[in-house]
């Protein structure tokens, strides 16, 4: 029993569903099976896993649902967890940063393509960029140590996950609230039970340096 520790911190997860050319997202796998998989891993003390919810892959589609968890947490100590895929990638990527431009490649999953449209209009130009208050640099270290292939990116795209990514990370600078996104690779290059222990190992890194 006892009292909650001060800095207690609750996560609330996200990753997508499939988008054009990614037909089965491992985000979406992740997510809906990971509160099952750290109840039986189990969490460190002062750490407690939140919402996981798959959004559509879709820039304004996807804010109504993503607005919803972020006030579901005020006034609390929340730190937002964003999944999304790269699938050119072959490992796990910490983004540093979001950038306040939506120009999406293709149309998301609502049909939606926007060209060099800027995601928060009273922000500014397409140039501005938000970054992340956790401590990245810390929480690859931790990764590293796990033997995880990890790097520190400075470029979530243009796609959703950076349009996703702006929102989170604005509205934590709004709230004293927390945001990080990480890209994941398909399961054919990482497996999914090795990206399953990376996203519980995450979760204790994000504690560890809370």
């Amino acid at each position: 029993m006892g009292s909650e520790a001060p800095n207690a911190v609750t996560i609330h997860v996200t990753g997508f569903k499939k988008f054009q050319g990614v037909a089965e997202n491992p985000t979406e796998i992740i997510v809906n099976n990971l509160k099952g998989f750290v109840e039986r891993r189990g969490l460190p003390a002062g750490i407690t896993l939140g919402s996981c919810t798959v959004l559509e892959t879709a820039g304004e589609g996807a804010l109504p649902v993503l607005y919803k968890i972020f006030e579901s947490g005020i006034p609390s100590h929340n730190e937002q967890l964003h999944f999304g895929v790269n699938g050119g990638a072959s490992k796990f990527a910490i983004e540093q940063q979001a950038v306040n431009e939506a120009s999406f490649c293709c149309p998301d999953e609502l049909g939606w393509q926007p060209k060099q449209v800027p995601i928060v209009p009273e922000d500014g130009g397409i140039s501005r960029t938000r970054e992340t208050t956790c401590s990245t640099g810390a929480i690859l270290k931790f990764l590293k140590k796990g033997g995880y292939d990890v790097a520190i990116s400075n470029d979530a795209g243009r796609f959703v996950c950076n349009y996703v990514y702006y929102h989170s990370l604005r509205f934590a600078e709004q709230n004293c609230h927390k945001s990080l996104f990480v890209h994941v690779p398909l399961f054919s290059k990482i497996d999914e039970e090795t990206q399953m222990q990376f996203a519980a190992s995450l979760l204790e890194a994000i504690a560890s340096t809370c």
